[in-house]
C-alpha cells in the first residue's frame, strides 16, 4: 500500500501527519512504529490522523499515535500541526474549528500571523482523573524515584503530567529519571515527566520525557501542565512564556474552571509517499 502523508512540526516536535479523510485507513502498531522510525521509515514524535468526526458540530476528528504504535489521548503542538494540516489540505476554511479528539473537544484558531492557538480545555487535578495512585487532590506529592524524593504535581491535560520544579534544565536528569516516572507504579497509565526552570513569574525553561516517545523538542501540553503546575505552586502568573529546546510558546490561563489557552508556530517541512 503506498500511503500519502506530510511531515510537519512545532518547535521541533515532529510529525507524520495522515488524511484519513481521503483515504481512509486502518494502520496496525507495527505500520505506525515503521512510519515512526528514523532510519527506515520517515520519522517522527507522533503520527496523527486526520479523521472523519463521529459526534455533531465538530468539524474534524483527530487521533495520535506515539512511535511505539500506542495511541493516546492528546498532543497540544499536534494540534497546532493538525490545524495548518486541514487549511493547506483544503479541508476547511475556517480560521477556528471544533476538534474531536481521545478525551474531549478542542478548539484551535488559525491566527493572522500563521501561529495556531489552541483552546486546550481544563486542566484537571483529581489524582482518578491523571490517573495518579492517591487519595488527594493536593499541589505537590512526593514521589519516590532511583533512592531520590521528588517533590511533583501532577495535573491531565487530556493526557497525564508529573511536573517538578529543578534548579537547571540543562543539568535535569531527564534520560535517568525521565523513563522511571513515566513507567512509576503509581502511575497505571504511564505519564509525561516535566523538568521545570522558573526563570521569573512569567518565564519558565522546560524539558518533557514524553510517554511513549521519550525526550522530544517540545511538548505543548507539557507546557500546559507546567504552568497550570507553577501557578498552583505560587511560582508563575498568567501569561507564562515557555522556552523548549525547540522554541518557544505562550501559556495563559486564568485559574481554576478555566481552559488552558496555548499559542505556538506550525511548520510544514515536505510531503511524501512512502510504501507499507
Amino acid at each position: 500500500m503506498k500511503l500519502k502523508f506530510l511531515k510537519m512540526h512545532g518547535l521541533g516536535n515532529d510529525f507524520v501527519v495522515l488524511d484519513g479523510i481521503r483515504q481512509p485507513l486502518a494502520l496496525t502498531p507495527e505500520q505506525l512504529r515503521y512510519l515512526a522510525d528514523r532510519h527506515f521509515g520517515v520519522g517522527c514524535d507522533q503520527i496523527l490522523l486526520v479523521e472523519k468526526p463521529t459526534q455533531p458540530d465538530v468539524d474534524f476528528r483527530y487521533r495520535i499515535f506515539n512511535a511505539d504504535g500506542g495511541e493516546v489521548e492528546q498532543c497540544g503542538n499536534g494540534a497546532r500541526c493538525f490545524v495548518r494540516f486541514v487549511h493547506e489540505a483544503g479541508l476547511t476554511d475556517k480560521r477556528e474549528i471544533r476538534v474531536e479528539t481521545r478525551s474531549g473537544i478542542i478548539v484551535p484558531r488559525l491566527e493572522a500571523d500563521g501561529s495556531v492557538t489552541v483552546d486546550m480545555g481544563v486542566p484537571r487535578f483529581q489524582p482518578q482523573e491523571i490517573p495518579f495512585l492517591h487519595d488527594d487532590d493536593v499541589v505537590i506529592y512526593n514521589l519516590d524515584v532511583a533512592d531520590e524524593t521528588l517533590e511533583i504535581s501532577v495535573v491531565s491535560m487530556g493526557n497525564p503530567h508529573a511536573v517538578q520544579v529543578v534548579d537547571c534544565v540543562d543539568g535535569a536528569p531527564v534520560e535517568d529519571h525521565g523513563p522511571l516516572i513515566e513507567r512509576h507504579e503509581r502511575f497505571p497509565q504511564r505519564v509525561n515527566a516535566g523538568f521545570m526552570q522558573v526563570v521569573d513569574r512569567h518565564a519558565i525553561k522546560l524539558r518533557v520525557y514524553e510517554r511513549g516517545a521519550g525526550e522530544t523538542l517540545a511538548c505543548g501540553t507539557g507546557a500546559c501542565a507546567a504552568v497550570v503546575a507553577g501557578i498552583r505552586r505560587g511560582l508563575l502568573d498568567s501569561p507564562v512564556r515557555v522556552s523548549t529546546r525547540g522554541g518557544e510558546l505562550t501559556i495563559v490561563w486564568g485559574g481554576d474552571g478555566r481552559p488552558v489557552l496555548m499559542t505556538g508556530p506550525a511548520v510544514t517541512v515536505f510531503s511524501g509517499e512512502i510504501e507499507l
